[in-house]
C-alpha cells in the first residue's frame, strides 16, 4: 500500500513540475490512466493515445502508431512500378486521386516523360476535387466532434457528387486507382462533363450554406478557438506542412512553391491563419475549398485539345480492346504489368500539395522492375507526433477536437 502512495505522490510531482495547468490537489487524491483509442468512436480511426489524466484535464500523453500492420514502402519494394499505383490509394484514402496522380508524376520524373497540356489540366480538375472531398470530411466532421450533426450529413452529398465523378473517369470511387504513368487510362467522358458543369454551378453555394452553420456558431467558437494551438516556429519544427502549417500564419504550399502539372498557370489565394488552433485549420480548409472550386472552373473552361496521354509505349498501357485483339498489345501490356520495360537507373523526389500537406515520394532506382527503395512522406505521420503537445493542459474533450482538426488519417501512419 505505501509503495503505492509513494508512486502515486511521483506521478503528482511530476505532473505539476511539467505542467502548470494542473491544479494543485488532484481529483480523488491519485490520476488517472486512459485509453483513448485504438477503438473509439472520436478518433475516427485506429489511434492509441495513452493519456495521464488529472480528473478532465490531460497532464501527459503517449501517442502510438502501427496499428494498421500496411508496410506500403517494402511491399512497393516487390511491386513494379505500375502496380504500385493501387498501394497508394491506400494512404490518405480520403483523397486517393491525389496520392496516385502524385505517384505517377514521380515515375514521369525518373523516366523523363513530358505529358500533354490536357493531361496536366486533367489531372489539376481531378486533384482539386480530391482536395475538395477531403476537407469536407474534416470541416464536416469538427462539426460533429462539438455535437452538430448536419453540416456532416448535408456536405456528404457533394461527397457523392465527386465520387460519381471519379466513377466516369476510372469506374472506381474510393480506392480510385486513377489515371496511368503517362497520363489517363480514357478521355473524359460525355456523363463526367456533364456531371462536372453541375458541380461547378452547385456546389459554391451548397459550400456557404455549410459554412453559416458554424463559421459563427458560438458553441463551435466556444469549442474550437484557442484549443490545440501551436505556433509557427514549432510546425516548422515539427516538419508540419499544408493547411495545419498555413493555419499557423505560414504560407507554404508546394503548387506554389514548385509547380507541377501546370499550377503556375493559375492564379489562387492561399489563405493563412494566425493561431494555429483548431478554429483556423477549419477555416483554412474551408477558404481552400472556395479556391478549389475556382480551379476546377478555370481547368475545365480551358481544358486544352489534344490527347489524354503521352505517346510513351513502353510504359503506358495499351488501349484494352486492342489487349483482347491484338497479340502485340497484349504483349506489352503483359510486358509494362510486370516491369519487363526496361527502367533506367537514378534517384528522384517529388512532391504534391495533398490534402493535408507535403505528400512526397523518394525513389531509387537500380533499372530493376522494382524500386530499390521506396519512401513515402506522408503529411499525417509528420504532424500527428505533434498531437502530445498540443493536448496537454487542455481538457479531454479538447483532445478530440484537436485531432479531428489536424485530419489525421490512419492509412497515412504505417508505411
Amino acid at each position: 500500500m505505501s509503495q503505492g502512495n509513494s508512486d502515486n505522490n511521483d506521478l503528482i510531482n511530476l505532473s505539476n513540475a511539467l505542467n502548470p495547468y494542473i491544479v494543485k490537489e488532484q481529483i480523488d487524491g491519485e490520476l488517472q490512466h486512459i485509453n483513448l483509442g485504438p477503438t473509439h468512436p472520436s478518433t475516427h480511426g485506429i489511434f492509441e493515445n495513452q493519456l495521464l489524466m488529472d480528473g478532465d484535464i490531460i497532464v501527459s500523453s503517449n501517442s502510438t502508431v502501427g496499428y494498421i500492420h500496411r508496410a506500403f514502402e517494402k511491399i512497393s519494394e516487390r511491386r513494379t512500378y505500375t502496380q504500385i499505383t493501387t498501394l497508394t490509394d491506400r494512404l490518405n484514402y480520403c483523397s486517393s486521386p491525389i496520392n496516385n496522380i502524385g505517384w505517377h508524376l514521380t515515375v514521369e520524373k525518373l523516366l523523363g516523360i513530358k505529358v500533354p497540356k490536357k493531361v496536366d489540366y486533367m489531372r489539376i480538375i481531378i486533384m482539386e476535387l480530391a482536395r475538395i472531398a477531403d476537407h469536407l470530411v474534416c470541416d464536416s466532421v469538427m462539426g460533429v466532434d462539438t455535437g452538430a450533426l448536419t453540416g456532416f450529413t448535408y456536405v456528404f452529398q457533394d461527397r457523392e457528387r465527386i465520387y460519381d465523378l471519379y466513377e466516369q473517369v476510372c469506374g472506381a470511387r474510393m480506392t480510385t486507382n486513377i489515371g496511368r504513368i503517362g497520363g489517363f487510362e480514357r478521355d473524359f467522358s460525355p456523363k463526367f462533363h456533364e456531371l462536372i458543369k453541375e458541380f461547378i454551378s452547385g456546389f459554391p453555394a451548397r459550400l456557404e450554406e455549410f459554412a453559416r452553420l458554424l463559421e459563427r456558431n458560438r458553441i463551435f467558437l466556444d469549442r474550437t478557438v484557442d484549443v490545440g494551438g501551436i505556433s509557427a516556429e514549432k510546425a516548422l519544427n515539427y516538419g508540419f506542412t499544408g493547411p495545419n502549417l498555413r493555419a499557423a500564419g505560414v504560407d507554404y504550399d508546394v503548387r506554389v512553391m514548385t509547380p507541377y502539372s501546370s499550377y503556375e498557370d493559375f492564379d489562387f489565394i492561399i489563405p493563412i491563419g494566425t493561431s494555429g488552433d483548431s478554429y483556423d485549420r477549419f477555416m483554412v480548409r474551408l477558404q481552400e475549398m472556395r479556391e478549389s472550386i475556382k480551379i476546377i472552373k478555370n481547368a475545365y473552361e480551358n481544358l486544352p485539345e489534344g490527347n489524354y496521354h503521352a505517346e510513351v509505349p513502353d510504359f503506358y498501357l495499351p488501349d484494352k480492346p486492342d489487349v483482347y485483339t491484338k497479340m502485340e498489345a497484349l504483349i506489352y501490356h503483359f510486358k509494362i504489368i510486370m516491369g519487363e520495360t526496361k527502367i533506367p537507373t537514378g534517384e528522384v523526389y517529388n512532391s504534391v500539395e495533398g490534402a493535408n500537406g507535403e505528400l512526397g515520394f523518394y525513389l531509387v532506382s537500380d533499372g530493376g522492375r522494382s524500386p530499390y527503395r521506396l519512401h513515402f512522406r506522408r503529411p499525417c505521420f509528420i504532424y500527428y507526433q505533434a498531437f502530445e503537445e498540443l493536448i496537454k493542459g487542455h481538457m479531454l474533450s479538447d483532445a478530440i477536437i484537436t485531432l479531428g482538426s489536424l485530419n489525421v488519417i490512419a492509412g497515412e501512419l504505417d508505411a
